[in-house]
């Protein structure tokens, strides 16, 4: 029987003497509890995401002098854990020197074994080849089989030895490489434990896979197998990921015996019987976490970590009356104190009585400071200076005005709530001020650069409109448990009241037909296998049942939206000459983004400003179909 500590943690990135501290602690609280192991996730010591803070040698000294100091503290317990492995004799593909993501064994003060990470992922928000030098590196160099240097790494507990069967992360998901670190770690064993420590970000959905994936791995090779994950959150700049932690134990039918609680720092214990391989222990269920109820927690957790990491206490949100604006504002209200929070209802001409009374009405039952600052006069006058003061040619003299159209009003609405108002209120109150910004907008540029698309952090801007709705009955329902939004504003069209053609009294809104775009755009952008127009268009033409299936969106929709094939093109291509044009520009500058999906714009989303292409194939089905259409 061996008694395992679970050191879920919540890792500061960049902070290696932060997180050595607390993994002290926790080593002590293991030995007190009389553990034989503690885990650690992995690079527990320095964080994973860190950027280019990888090529600075004296913070890959102090990583090293501080993996030291668990190693001394192992004098009484075996210790597992995440750090950079530095060969200063040696350098990488980069000329600098080289480094290894690797995973420690010590016990007895001394260490026992370094495994270095065999496959590294280099897709979504993934950079490890860049920084870190892989197995597979490692065994080409040397020409050997990389199989041969899968070996187990051997600990000896009340004179009993054992063989861990040790990986990183990815190498858990080898599906798609030509390397299977298990089965090489199998038949150089054989194993009594596999450990998977992780640094791996919260997706919707992904611990689902998790499971399926590391269950069958424990169930074929017959071990139990370990899965250590942290918490806390970690960027590359443009993106923000939450680490749910989710640590979670599988006997040898890969059926899951333990688990630990998602988005929370815990030590947990199991007491693990080798002998009988985890069979000894019933079987639990886990919490499935596709579920509105993870998305919330997700998001509310990354908010609160976030804040946190960069000291933010006040918070300032433009409140529209409209759906993103409510949903955003009563998930910081749930976070900060309603004092900390200012909410600025910014209106024109435009603006309805209806909306300027919702988002009076939602700054009520939140409790939070409130305030109604009118940008007519100064719309107005940023007009009248733009359109009433001559441009010269100096060249020849001649002189001419602009004139102020009706889109180019709407931006300067747009950008005065914002860059002027807002920026300039959140300085007055000492904090920042949010980007209300949905991903569905995002993906076309539907809002304004400067303006709406302005803020620290775009918490919002993972979710498609749909599932803003769906946040916003959540919170209602499960977390104020009363209408703090107003059923109203979710009732209203939903609009960007920036002139009369977009009149909510009247029924009119934003051009975006949410419960069909989210789902095109989705596939543009969150399919693993991304579509385009040629794969649309091919669904389309195969009949719309088949498009619509394909997308995920409601059953009949696309007929009732598009009379033919002419008005289903012009929809698309209008739609994709925006997703990728201008609307590229436009997220290249857009705050950090929270994640929470399998494909999150920022460096998730690596992304060129090229110009707008259709593929031969695509033109040759579009052309097919307007003849036809004729």
């Amino acid at each position: 029987m061996l008694k395992i500590a679970l050191g879920q943690m919540e890792v500061i990135p960049g902070r290696p003497d932060l997180n050595t501290n607390k993994m002290l602690i926790m080593i002590q609280d293991a030995c007190n509890q009389h553990a034989d192991i503690i885990i650690f996730p992995e690079m527990a010591v320095p964080g994973y995401l860190l950027g280019d803070t990888w090529e600075q040698s004296s913070f890959l000294q102090d990583c090293e002098d501080f993996g030291r100091q668990i190693i001394d503290a192992s004098q009484n317990i075996c210790i597992l854990f995440g750090n950079v492995a530095v060969q200063w004799d040696k350098h990488g593909d980069d000329g600098r020197v080289r480094k290894h993501n690797a995973c420690f064994v010590a016990q007895h003060g001394q260490l026992v074994a370094t495994r270095v990470k065999t496959l590294h992922p280099n897709y979504r928000e993934f950079d490890d080849t860049r920084h870190f030098f892989s197995l597979r590196k490692l065994a080409l160099e040397r020409k050997q089989d990389i199989e041969t240097l899968l070996l187990p790494a051997k600990v000896t507990i009340r004179n009993k030895e054992y063989s861990l069967g040790c990986i990183i992360c990815e190498d858990g998901w080898n599906d798609d490489y030509d390397v299977d670190p298990i089965a090489a770690l199998q038949a150089n064993g054989p194993l009594d434990l596999i450990i998977n420590l992780s640094s791996s970000p919260f997706t919707l959905g992904k611990n689902n896979k998790r499971n399926r994936v590391f269950s069958r791995q424990a169930r074929e090779t017959g071990v139990p197998l370990i899965y250590v994950n942290t918490v806390g959150l970690q960027n590359n700049g443009k993106t923000v990921y939450t680490f749910d932690g989710f640590s979670t134990v599988y006997n040898r039918m890969g059926e899951i015996i333990a688990y630990s609680q998602p988005f929370t720092e815990t030590l947990d214990y199991l007491d693990l019987a080798i002998k009988t391989s985890g069979r000894d222990l019933p079987p639990i269920s886990i919490p499935n976490d596709f579920t509105i109820e993870s998305l919330y927690q997700a998001v509310n957790y990354g908010i609160r970590k976030f804040l946190q990491s960069i000291g933010m206490t006040k918070v300032v949100i433009g409140l529209s009356g409209g759906i993103d604006s409510a949903v955003n504002a009563s998930l910081f209200a749930r976070i900060l104190n309603p004092e900390n929070i200012l909410l600025v209802n910014m209106p024109s001409k435009f603006n309805s009585k209806t909306t300027k009374d919702l988002a009076a009405q939602l700054a009520k039952n939140l409790g939070c400071l409130y305030t109604v600052m009118p940008i007519e006069e100064s719309v107005e006058y940023t007009a009248s200076q733009i359109s009433g003061t001559p441009v010269t040619n100096l060249a020849d003299g001649r002189q001419f005005n602009f004139l102020v159209s009706s889109f180019v009003l709407e931006n300067i609405q747009a950008r005065d709530r914002s860059a002027r108002l807002l920026a300039g209120i959140a300085a007055a109150f000492g904090g920042g001020f949010t980007c209300n910004a949905n991903k569905t907008e995002l993906s076309v540029g539907y809002s304004t650069l400067y303006g709406d698309q302005a803020g620290f952090l775009a918490a919002l801007a993972d979710l498609w409109k749909h599932q803003v709705y769906q946040l916003a009955n959540y919170l209602n329902t499960h977390v104020y448990e009363r209408e703090v939004i107003p059923q109203a504003i979710i009732d209203l069209v939903p609009s960007a009241e920036l002139s009369f053609e977009q009149s909510v009294d009247q029924g009119k809104g934003d051009p975006i037909i949410y419960p069909y775009h989210d789902y095109l755009f989705r596939s543009f952008m969150e399919y693993w296998n991304r579509a385009t127009p040629e794969d649309i268009l091919v669904w389309y033409s195969q009949g719309p049942a088949v498009l619509e299936q394909k997308l995920g969106c409601q059953a009949g929709l696309v007929t009732r939206l598009f009379p033919g094939p002419r008005e289903f093109i012009e929809d698309l291509e209008r739609w994709w000459r925006l997703y990728t044009g201008m609307a590229v520009a436009k997220r290249i500058q857009a705050p950090p983004v929270l994640a929470v999906s399998r494909r999150v714009y920022g460096f998730d989303h690596r992304e060129a400003q090229n110009s707008v292409y259709f593929t031969q194939k695509y033109l040759k089905i579009k052309h097919t179909l307007l003849s036809g259409d004729r």
